[in-house]
């Protein structure tokens, strides 16, 4: 938990201890941020510069397959790539996640960009399904919504952690039943998922950041500050995608 003790400055030189522990806190949550930030920032350009190397707006979805692009898009778009590029990503999440403790910041950070990178060319497709200008609008609406939910989450005197582990298991449930419903086809079924997903996302975006918070300590070297930053940044980098792909089944305007 984060270091911050409003009793300190009680104690003597206690106002001194406090400020230095809540600057600290400061430019930790920062770094998380800008991580954070270079990596969606990182997934936007990759999926726009590939996106005009598919082919732009010429390309078309039909039933009879992708007309339009150019034989980059077609091997992005068809075949097995986009399999391969969500076992990819996957691994690299998981990777992270239980070897960050034996990685150099640097190299955890630099994982954390391939991420972000592929997840950029897997995402290229939304460009193809939606139009740009709604695209645009629901990133501006996902991203004040998750600055509001972020803020209030690095704020709040309540402890999120009751709703934390009900809103991790409601990822799950909207996974299976997202699979589920790859078989049933079913718009009422997708419809639910996506209120669900939205509002899960938006409950883990506050939850994350408080627990990410919490996870700081002024006793930590550089180099345990620098992996719990990657790994916050990662956290909150996948709360603010999903928020924005499923607020995009909503506010998104189909070619």
């Amino acid at each position: 938990m984060s270091d911050y003790d409003r009793n300190t400055a009680a104690r003597p030189f206690g106002a001194a201890q406090s400020a230095a522990i809540d600057a600290g806190l400061r430019a930790y949550m920062l770094r998380v941020y800008n991580y954070m930030a270079a990596g969606v920032g990182l997934t936007g350009v990759v999926a726009w510069v590939a996106y005009q190397a598919a082919g732009g707006d010429a390309i078309r979805l039909t039933a009879g397959g992708i007309i339009g692009a150019t034989p980059f898009g077609v091997a992005l778009l068809g075949g097995f790539t986009p399999i391969l590029l969500m076992l990819v990503t996957l691994g690299i999440v998981f990777f992270l996640s239980f070897r960050v403790q034996t990685l150099a910041p640097s190299t955890a950070f630099g994982l954390f960009m391939v991420y972000a990178g592929l997840l950029g060319l897997a995402l290229m497709s939304i460009l193809v399904v939606y139009t740009g200008s709604s695209v645009a609008r629901t990133f501006f609406v996902s991203a004040a919504s998750f600055g509001a939910l972020s803020l209030y989450g690095y704020t709040t005197q309540r402890d999120l952690s009751p709703i934390g582990s009900f809103l991790i298991m409601g990822v799950f449930g909207i996974l299976l039943a997202s699979l589920v419903n790859m078989f049933l086809g079913s718009q009422g079924l997708s419809f639910v998922i996506s209120i669900l997903g939205v509002l899960i996302f938006a409950g883990l975006t506050a939850y994350d950041t408080q627990r990410i918070k919490e996870m700081y300590s002024s006793y930590d070297d550089g180099t345990v500050a620098g992996r719990k930053a990657v790994m916050g940044a990662l956290t909150l980098y996948l709360d603010f995608i999903n928020l924005f792909l499923f607020l995009l089944r909503f506010m998104g305007d189909r070619r």
